[in-house]
């Protein structure tokens, strides 16, 4: 078991010391992520890796004080999440009212983490992304994790528990799915 793991169990046993204990540990892991993959951000760009890892975290703790994660993976799927959902809602403000035709073809694997996505690009993967959780909960997941958090294949599938094939089994699929879906809501 991981530090985070150990410390997440003390955390649901009531260990009122581990919330301090898992902050550090959680927060340079997710600092650093951040840091190295907004670190190609086009210049003028207004989200800081700190900001994104501070928002994600008051999400992660705020919105539910009694918010339990059975593992380090399931941590940091919620970690992805947040920043998701954060990255998503900032894409939202900026691009109110900016609505309509004109969306372009992206390549997924060209694009390291949101951050690095337009408002546009960004609003449309997680519309869609949204409807392929419905049918298929795992490619999801990996899309999570590698467009919304920057993981490789091998750090998504290590942290969902399956090998780094079947993350790329999962990573095609969605990316495949993901392609129509941008494509028929391009068309309408």
């Amino acid at each position: 078991m991981s530090a985070v793991t150990l410390i997440l169990d003390r955390a649901q046993q009531g260990d009122p010391n581990a919330a301090r204990e898992l902050l550090p540990l959680v927060y340079d892991e997710l600092r650093k992520l951040a840091a190295a993959r907004m670190a190609n951000e086009a210049a003028g760009h207004t989200l800081q890796p700190t900001a994104l890892v501070h928002e994600a975290w008051l999400r992660l703790t705020g919105d539910d004080p009694n918010a339990h994660f059975a593992n380090r993976a399931h941590f940091f799927a919620a970690a992805a999440d947040a920043m998701r959902r954060i990255l998503v809602d900032r894409a939202r403000r900026k691009s109110a009212g900016k609505r309509g035709g004109g969306w372009e073809r992206i390549n997924l694997d060209n694009v390291e983490i949101a951050g690095d996505a337009d408002d546009e690009t960004l609003l449309l993967v997680n519309e869609s992304l949204d409807r392929l959780a419905q049918e298929a909960p795992q490619a999801a997941e990996v899309v999570k994790l590698r467009f919304f958090a920057g993981l490789t294949l091998e750090e998504a599938g290590q942290l969902l528990g399956f090998t780094e094939r079947t993350a790329k089994r999962h990573w095609a699929f969605a990316r495949a799915w993901l392609y129509d879906a941008m494509k028929t809501a391009a068309k309408s």
